[in-house]
C-alpha cells in the first residue's frame, strides 16, 4: 500500500474511532444511562476474566451448583481452593473503569448498575446504585436457616479450623469467581466449619453455574433497564442468557445499547454503539468529554 493511501486509511480508522467515542459520550451527557457490567471491567484490578483476553477459566471448570449441594468432598474442594483464593479478591482494588463509573454516576449520568461481578469492586470506587446480579463473594449464606454472615468472618473461622494447613503457604493460580488451583493431596487435609446457627452448609451468597438467579433481582434489573434512556455494556461477551437477556429487552424497547468490550459478543447485532478497546482508556476519554 502507498504511503498516500496508508495515511488515508489511518485517517479513516481515526475518524471512525472518533465518531464511536462521541457517540458513546453522547448516550451518557444525555443521562439515565444504565451500565451492564462482566468480567472484563474488573481485569485491571487483576481478577481473571472467564473468556476475555485474561482468559485463565477457559482451562477450568468451574463449580456447578449441583456439584457443591451434591457431597461433602466437593464443599471441601470449593472451600480449600477459595480459602486460599479470597486473599487476592480482597486485595483488588478499583480500577480506572470502576472509577469512571462511579464518577459518571455522581454526575447524574448513570441511573445505576447491574453487574455480573462478584467482587464489589463497583461499590468500592463509590457507586451506590447497584444491583449484583450474581450476587457478591464478600458474603456467605447457609443453605440450611438462610443466615448471611461476612466473608471475613467466614475466613477467621476457617483459619482457626486450619491453622498448620499446608495450602496457607502456597502460591497459587486464581482463577476469575476467587477459585485458587491446588493439589487433591492439599485439599484433602483442610477443614470445612458449618453454619454458627444452625450448623448447616455454607456457601458464599454467589450464583453458581447452574443456579438460577433469584427472580426478585431479575425482576429489579429488567425494570432499571425499562427505565433507562440507553444500556451500556461494559466488559461482558454476553455468552450466557443471564446477561444478554437484558439487551434483548433494551433493544425491544428502542433504547439505545452500546457495548463496550475487547472482542465480539452475542449482543454486537443489537447495539448502536461498538467499542472494542480497554475500558479504561475509552471511560477516560468519556469522562474528559464530558
Amino acid at each position: 500500500m502507498a504511503a498516500g493511501a496508508i495515511g488515508h486509511h489511518r485517517r479513516v480508522v481515526q475518524a471512525s474511532r472518533t465518531l464511536r467515542y462521541d457517540s458513546l459520550a453522547a448516550l451518557f451527557t444525555r443521562g439515565g444511562a444504565v451500565v451492564l457490567s462482566g468480567a472484563g471491567l474488573s481485569t485491571d484490578s487483576g481478577i481473571p476474566d472467564y473468556r476475555g483476553p485474561t482468559g485463565l477459566a477457559r482451562r477450568a471448570t468451574p463449580m456447578t451448583f449441583q456439584a457443591f449441594t451434591g457431597g461433602a468432598a466437593a464443599r471441601q474442594r470449593y472451600w480449600a481452593r477459595s480459602h486460599l483464593g479470597w486473599g487476592h479478591i480482597a486485595a483488588a482494588l478499583p480500577n480506572e473503569g470502576h472509577r469512571a463509573v462511579a464518577e459518571l454516576e455522581r454526575r447524574g449520568l448513570v441511573d445505576g448498575v447491574i453487574t455480573q461481578n462478584v467482587d464489589g469492586l463497583h461499590q468500592a470506587a463509590g457507586s451506590t446504585e447497584v444491583i449484583e446480579l450474581h450476587g457478591s463473594l464478600h458474603r456467605v449464606r447457609c443453605l440450611g436457616c438462610d443466615d448471611r454472615t461476612a466473608r471475613t468472618e467466614l475466613m477467621r473461622r476457617l483459619a482457626e479450623a486450619n491453622p498448620d494447613w499446608a495450602g496457607s503457604t502456597r502460591s497459587a493460580l486464581i482463577k476469575p469467581d476467587g477459585d485458587a488451583v491446588l493439589d487433591d493431596d492439599t485439599i484433602s487435609t483442610f477443614n470445612v466449619v458449618g453454619c454458627v446457627r444452625c450448623g448447616g452448609v455454607l456457601k458464599p451468597d454467589v450464583v453458581f453455574f447452574g443456579e438460577n438467579v433469584p427472580p426478585e433481582r431479575v425482576a429489579a434489573c429488567y425494570a432499571r433497564v425499562t427505565r433507562a434512556k440507553s444500556l451500556v455494556v461494559l466488559g461482558s461477551s454476553l455468552t450466557v442468557m443471564s446477561g444478554l437477556r437484558f439487551v434483548r429487552r433494551a433493544a425491544d424497547l428502542g433504547i439505545p445499547v452500546a457495548i463496550v468490550n475487547q472482542g465480539t459478543t452475542r449482543g454486537d447485532p443489537l447495539a448502536s454503539v461498538r467499542i472494542d478497546a480497554p475500558l479504561g482508556d475509552v471511560l477516560g476519554e468519556v469522562l474528559a468529554a464530558g
